[in-house]
């Protein structure tokens, strides 16, 4: 049978598609590798969902010059914003996991957010790495596998070096609690109640507040009223500004030792001059000599962002340190892994061994019974003083 013009124009066609996908096959070799992040890009805790960027581009930027991943793969980032709300913070998971197909995602700035987003990563075998939010059932969520990461404080921890920071520093013997009243700060409650128990120390109450409360007054006369020494604070930025504002209208003078949520944006804009009495939890400071590292991230910082000149301008320096060895971090996992199939990544994190970041040199930091790794020893206590955050005096 003669072939005809029309069909050696088609077995043509087919050979020069043919030819094409072959051509192609070494450029999806060198696909990118894409990790998602998902936080506050708006609103009061913008600021905290920038310094996350920041650390995760410096990161990236690292890696990238030295190579990629997996053969010359670049690692690029790719955000959504959840704007503090569970439910749009579940709505950007599913498109960074299903549309993107991220390696691994990062996020949650809110506990409930990333309780949100938990199940959803459990589900579908994402590795899901938390650079902020503390609430301890984050990590410690029953996943079996557990796909559930973390380089940040941990509520049950930080609760503890709250109480012994409030006995050694103002010597409470009578502390109470005001709280958010969400997941996070249900999660301190259990926290700071076992703490507490362990010292022998009574609180002198608990009172609880909407993230919405504008007036904070009543709650914080009946702590008065119960004898409260000093204040156990837990609540993001706009909601701890109310308490120290409510504070000032009652004229009560009175030490508050709080969890980080101040740092995570405009604290001292909202909350007015007494918003340097606030004493507060981080996990690093850029302020006072800094190791290698520390010196080389200062430096990309300042040549990546022009509105950087030094330590004063990194705020909240805890987003960009933790969401930098985080980072860091995810990227040895998927080394290890030599892919990025999420359980093989999962599995990459444990076999992690010496890593010389920049919070600290961390030595198999996860494990299947520990995915997180921070501990007491990692914390540093801060206050703002003229709009900076600064290490309190002595605890540097």
């Amino acid at each position: 049978m003669t072939p005809t013009r029309r069909s050696f124009m088609l077995h043509g066609a087919a050979a020069a598609l043919f030819a094409a996908g072959l051509a192609s096959q070494p450029a999806l070799a060198a696909d990118p590798i894409k990790i998602g992040l998902i936080t506050a890009l708006s609103g009061e805790s913008a600021r905290a969902g920038e310094a996350l960027t920041r650390g995760m581009a410096v990161a990236i930027d690292e890696i990238n010059a030295s190579g990629g991943l997996l053969g010359g793969r670049q690692v690029v980032l790719v955000r959504r914003d959840d704007e503090g709300n569970p439910a749009k913070g579940m709505a950007a998971a599913r498109e960074l996991i299903y549309k993107e197909k991220v390696a691994v995602l990062f996020g949650g700035l809110d506990t409930p957010v990333s309780m949100a987003i938990v199940p959803i990563v459990n589900q579908e075998k994402v590795p899901f790495m938390g650079p902020w939010a503390a609430g301890t059932a984050i990590t410690q969520n029953k996943g079996n596998p557990n796909f559930v990461f973390r380089v940040s404080a941990m509520d049950e921890i930080v609760d503890s070096a709250m109480v012994q920071y409030a006995q050694k520093t103002f010597q409470s013997a009578k502390p109470g609690m005001i709280l958010v009243n969400n997941p996070w700060g249900e999660s301190n409650e259990k926290g700071l109640n076992a703490a507490l128990a362990a010292a022998k120390v009574a609180p002198a109450g608990v009172e609880k507040f909407q993230p919405s409360d504008l007036d904070i007054v009543p709650q914080l006369s009946r702590l008065k009223a119960a004898g409260a020494d000093t204040l156990f604070l837990v609540g993001n930025v706009g909601p701890s500004a109310q308490v120290v504002k409510s504070l000032d209208r009652m004229g009560w003078k009175v030490p508050i030792v709080s969890h980080w949520g101040p740092a995570g944006g405009r604290f001292t804009e909202l909350a007015g001059p007494n918003a340097k009495n606030v004493h507060f939890v981080q996990t690093y400071s850029f302020f006072g000599k800094q190791g290698p590292v520390g010196d080389k991230v200062m430096q990309a910082l300042k040549t990546k962002y022009s509105d950087i000149k030094g330590p004063q301008d990194i705020t909240p320096a805890v987003g960009v340190a933790n969401a930098y060895d985080g980072m860091q971090l995810a990227a040895l996992a998927i080394a290890q892994a030599g892919s990025t199939d999420g359980d093989a990544v999962r599995q990459g994190f444990y076999k992690i061994g010496k890593y010389e970041g920049l919070i600290k040199t961390y030595e198999q930091p996860f494990t299947p019974a520990s995915h997180d790794a921070l501990r007491e020893n990692d914390y540093v206590w801060t206050q703002f003083i003229d709009n900076r955050i600064l290490p309190v005096k002595g605890e540097q």
